[in-house]
């Protein structure tokens, strides 16, 4: 299971283990190395060892250079599932719901190492997934935003019915185009909540993606090990 903490990966995981023909054995993180944080949502690794020790998995880390180049991701990418494909994992899973062009990179790049990826949230209606994701226990918490679309106030909040309905318009409530990622501290598979108290929230440029366009900033909300 790929696992950024987030809603998305935890209900993807949700999703799986009420799947009979699936067995997960792993969980795979993105992690920036001179930060110790889970790249994009800024969550400290401590915090995502503590959602593995719950659940009981092992927690591989691929532990990346800060703002990598594509290059150097995809040979490390590689190069850390190859060991879990020669364990003889066979699938990656994914929390991915409407982005063609990721799903897309992501079976390409798996097929070089004899890996299929899945998707379980594949196509469903944010809201619908929402729902489920309350009815079944998650809790979370948001702890980044893109402030092109969200305001810093959004971050730091609990992901709950009222942040969705505050939601400008247009902002996917979801956040599956980018506009925030959450962490998540309780799971109907969490023995007990994970415990933490709000540490400082910070913003942070980065590079514009396209060719002469604006450095993009993101709010993030720390979170402190209790």
């Amino acid at each position: 299971m790929n696992w950024s903490g987030g809603k998305d990966a935890a209900l993807a995981l949700h999703c799986l283990r009420q799947d009979p023909d699936y067995q997960v054995t792993d969980l795979l993180t993105s992690v920036s190395a001179p930060h110790q944080r889970v790249a994009m949502h800024g969550v400290r690794v401590e915090l995502l060892a503590a959602q593995a020790r719950h659940l009981g998995l092992p927690f591989t880390q691929l532990c990346l250079p800060d703002m990598p180049d594509m290059a150097i991701y995809e040979s490390w990418m590689r190069d850390t599932l190859a060991p879990l494909q020669a364990q003889g994992i066979t699938h990656a899973a994914f929390g991915d719901i409407f982005l063609e062009d990721l799903r897309a990179y992501r079976e390409r790049q798996l097929q070089l190492v004899g890996l299929q990826a899945v998707f379980p949230l594949w196509q469903r209606p944010s809201l619908e997934l929402l729902e489920e994701f309350w009815q079944a226990g998650f809790q979370a918490i948001v702890v980044c935003v893109n402030e092109q679309l969200l305001g810093e106030s959004f971050c730091g909040r609990l992901l709950d019915r009222d942040f969705v309905r505050d939601l400008p318009p247009g902002v996917d409530p979801c956040g599956e185009n980018g506009e925030y990622h959450s962490f998540v501290f309780d799971a109907p598979y969490f023995p007990e909540p994970i415990a933490f108290r709000l540490g400082e929230r910070v913003r942070r440029t980065y590079p514009a993606l396209a060719q002469g366009a604006e450095e993009v900033g993101f709010w993030f909300q720390d979170l402190l090990p209790a």
